[in-house]
C-alpha cells in the first residue's frame, strides 16, 4: 500500500499524518488504529485507480492528437514531393531538350568547320595550280627573252642573222604560198633579179641516220643537260668543240670556251663601234691587222668581250667562224632543253648534225664570204 501511495503522489501527506498518530507499543487502543488503517488504504487505493485511468484516457488522447498531426505532416510532405517530382521532371525534359540542341548545334558547328577546310583546299589547290602555271608561263617567256638576247647578240650588220631579218633571204628561197596571187611586177622583179644572181650549183645529198649517235641523242633529249659528261655532248666537246676553239693562244682559248658554255660572250664589229671622246678605259688585245686568238697578221673586222670584264680582243673572220659556229650548236640546245623546240626527233637530231658540220667545216678554215 506504501508502494501504491508514493506512486499516487497525491496520498502521501495522508500517510505521514497516520504515522504521527500511530501509538506506542503498550497502547489499549491499538485496535482501533488497525481498522482505521484499513479504511484509509482503500480509499487511497481507488484514488490510484482513479488517477491512472485518468493517465491511461489522457495518453490515448495524446497518441491520437498525434497520429493526426502526423498524418497531416505526412500528408503535407507527399504534396511537396510530388511537386518536388515535377519540378525534377520538368528540369529534366529541359536539361534532354539544352543536350538536343547542343548536340546539334556541335554537329552544324562540325560541319560547317569541316566544309570551310574543303573550300579553303579547294582554294589553295585551285592558286597553287595557278602559281605553278604562272611560274611556267613566266619561265617560258624568260627563255623566250634569252633566246631574243641570243638571237640578237648573233645578228650583226656585217653578219646579220637572217632569222631575225626574213628580207635578207635569196629570192630563190621565196615560196608563195597557195592561195596567194602574184601580180606582173613583182615576179619581174624575181626575175630580173635572179638574172643578175649567180645561181649556185645545186647539191643532191642523200642522209643516212648513225644509229649510234641517233640513241645517244636521244638519251640526251629525255632528260636534256649541258653537262658535259653524259655520252652525246661529250663525243661533241671531243670530236667538233674541243678542236673548232683550239686555238693558237692557249690561254685565251680556255676563256673563250668558258664564255661560250656560260653564254657571255660578246662578239660585235669594229666599224658599227663609235669611239667616245674620252679616253677608252677597256684594255684592246691585239688590233686591227692582228689576231688575238691566232697571233697572225690578219685584217680583224670584230672583236670579243668575255662578260663584263671591258677587255676586247681582235679576232679574224676564221676565228669568228669558229667561234659562232660553237656558239650556234649552244643556242639550239638550250633552246632544246627550255623546250622551245617542237619538232620531232629525228627532225632536231639532223639540226643537230647540221650544226656539228658547221663546226668541222669553220675548223677546217671554210667560212661564209660576210665574215
Amino acid at each position: 500500500s506504501q508502494a501504491n501511495l508514493e506512486e499516487g503522489g497525491q496520498e502521501q501527506p495522508a500517510v505521514e499524518h497516520w504515522k504521527t498518530l500511530m501509538p506506542s507499543e503498550g497502547s489499549k487502543e491499538e485496535p482501533e488504529t488497525g481498522s482505521q488503517d484499513a479504511g484509509g488504504a482503500d480509499e487511497t487505493q481507488s484514488t490510484e485507480q482513479l488517477n491512472v485511468s485518468r493517465l491511461r484516457s489522457s495518453s490515448v488522447e495524446i497518441r491520437e492528437k498525434g497520429s493526426e498531426f502526423l498524418k497531416e505532416e505526412l500528408h503535407k510532405a507527399q504534396k511537396e514531393l510530388k511537386l518536388k517530382d515535377k519540378e525534377c521532371e520538368r528540369l529534366s525534359k529541359v536539361r534532354e531538350q539544352l543536350e538536343q540542341e547542343l548536340e546539334e548545334l556541335t554537329a552544324s558547328l562540325f560541319e560547317e568547320a569541316h566544309k570551310m577546310v574543303r573550300e579553303a583546299n579547294t582554294k589553295q589547290a585551285a592558286s597553287e595550280k595557278q602559281l605553278r602555271e604562272a611560274r611556267g608561263k613566266i619561265d617560258m617567256l624568260q627563255a623566250e627573252v634569252t633566246a631574243l638576247k641570243t638571237l640578237v647578240i648573233t645578228s650583226t650588220p656585217s653578219s646579220p642573222n637572217r632569222e631575225l631579218h626574213p628580207q635578207l633571204q635569196s629570192p630563190s628561197k621565196t615560196v608563195f604560198r597557195k592561195g596567194h596571187g602574184r601580180n606582173k611586177s613583182t615576179s619581174a622583179m624575181v626575175s630580173a633579179a635572179s638574172h643578175n644572181v649567180t645561181p649556185e650549183p645545186v647539191i643532191h645529198e642523200r642522209k643516212e641516220v648513225d644509229s649510234i649517235l641517233f640513241a645517244e641523242f636521244q638519251a640526251w633529249k629525255e632528260s636534256p643537260t649541258l653537262d658535259k659528261s653524259c655520252p652525246f655532248l661529250d663525243r661533241i666537246y671531243r670530236e667538233d668543240i674541243g678542236p673548232c676553239l683550239d686555238f693558237t693562244k692557249q690561254e685565251l682559248s680556255e676563256l673563250v670556251r668558258v664564255a661560250v658554255e656560260q653564254n657571255t660572250l660578246t662578239i660585235e664589229p669594229i666599224a658599227s663601234q663609235t669611239l667616245p671622246v674620252v679616253k677608252v678605259s677597256a684594255e684592246e688585245s691585239g688590233g686591227p691587222k692582228k689576231c688575238a686568238l691566232s697571233g697572225l697578221p690578219r685584217t680583224c673586222k670584230h672583236r670579243i668581250m668575255l662578260g663584263d670584264s671591258g677587255k676586247y680582243f681582235y679576232i679574224s673572220p676564221s676565228c669568228r667562224a669558229r667561234i659562232t659556229a660553237v656558239c650556234n650548236f649552244f643556242t639550239y640546245i638550250r633552246y632544246i632543253q627550255q623546250g622551245l623546240v617542237r619538232q620531232d626527233v629525228e627532225l632536231m637530231y639532223w639540226e643537230v648534225m647540221r650544226l656539228r658540220r658547221e663546226m668541222s667545216l669553220a675548223k677546217l678554215g671554210f667560212y661564209p664570204i660576210e665574215m
